[in-house]
């Protein structure tokens, strides 16, 4: 290997990590579709009730619409998570509305997930075990083994969790002043306009420190290694059964060592008959 062949190796090398980390990222957190999915049903919600100010028509769109958007994916057989998670939250939204009878409490079920989530961030990452990488480690396929034997790994994990804690701290810093002073309208048009910027600069911010970490620890290959070996094992030793099987006295055999009493008797049998 030539002095130029080895940076162009680890060039390579830091491509492909970059990659799968994209790759990855955009599997966990849903990617353009999952980006829409989230948006859509407060875009319409906020959309109509600025022009009628009916409640009951926006929120009634709002869960369709949510609705609508699992049906494709069931229909297509793709990931329904996301969409799932969005009809959840639409749903809350909507019985919380309607229950209150206050287009504004709409927003609250997602403005409280949002904090709660934030402080989910911010206290995992201090105990040790950063949220991010419990959400990350099995699309990775390394499970929880960053914890104990890839301490990079930890580290930039932990640099994400507390990205994004700090991320949706100021979201929420600046939503929940908005739900007490601002009317619906304005509340409802700043909280689809922070959907997107904040969840990009997080998602950029993970990729940033992932990028740089160490590889992950594959452990499903890691398994499949172990199970593999096993079988190779097995497989050596039921061999060194049957060739130790075939050299232990076999008829013939049996025949050579039944002679040599056969040969005493004749013997005692001469003796006998000399006697």
């Amino acid at each position: 290997m030539t002095s130029l062949d080895k940076p162009t190796e680890e060039t390579t090398e830091a491509d492909d990590s970059r990659a799968v980390t994209e790759a990855a990222l955009f599997e966990a957190f849903g990617g353009v579709r999952g980006m829409i999915e989230t948006v859509l049903p407060g875009l319409l919600f906020v959309t109509i009730f600025t022009l009628n100010n009916d409640l009951h028509m926006s929120a009634i769109a709002a869960l369709a619409v949510s609705v609508v958007l699992v049906v494709v994916r069931l229909v297509m057989k793709d990931t329904v998570k996301h969409a799932f998670s969005g009809v959840f939250g639409v749903a809350f939204g909507v019985v919380f509305a309607m229950m209150t009878d206050n287009a504004k409490n709409f927003y609250l079920p997602g403005m409280l997930y949002t904090l709660g989530l934030a402080l989910a961030y911010i206290v995992t990452s201090l105990a040790g075990v950063p949220l991010i990488g419990l959400i990350l480690g099995p699309v990775f396929k390394e499970n929880l083994s960053w914890r104990t034997r890839n301490p990079g790994r930890k580290k930039a994990y932990t640099k994400a969790s507390y990205a994004w804690g700090l991320i949706l701290l100021a979201k929420s810093a600046i939503l929940f002043p908005l739900y007490w002073w601002a009317d619906t309208e304005q509340l409802g048009w700043v909280l689809v306009t922070l959907k997107i910027p904040p969840f990009l600069l997080a998602v950029w911010l993970t990729w940033v420190f992932l990028a740089k970490a160490p590889a992950p620890i594959d452990v499903f290959a890691e398994m499949e290694a172990a199970e593999e070996a096993e079988k190779a094992e097995k497989a050596a030793r039921e061999r060194h059964d049957r060739d130790t099987d075939g050299t232990l006295p076999g008829p013939s055999g049996a025949g050579e060592t039944d002679g040599a009493p056969g040969e005493g008797a004749d013997l005692r049998g001469g003796r006998h008959r000399k006697a």
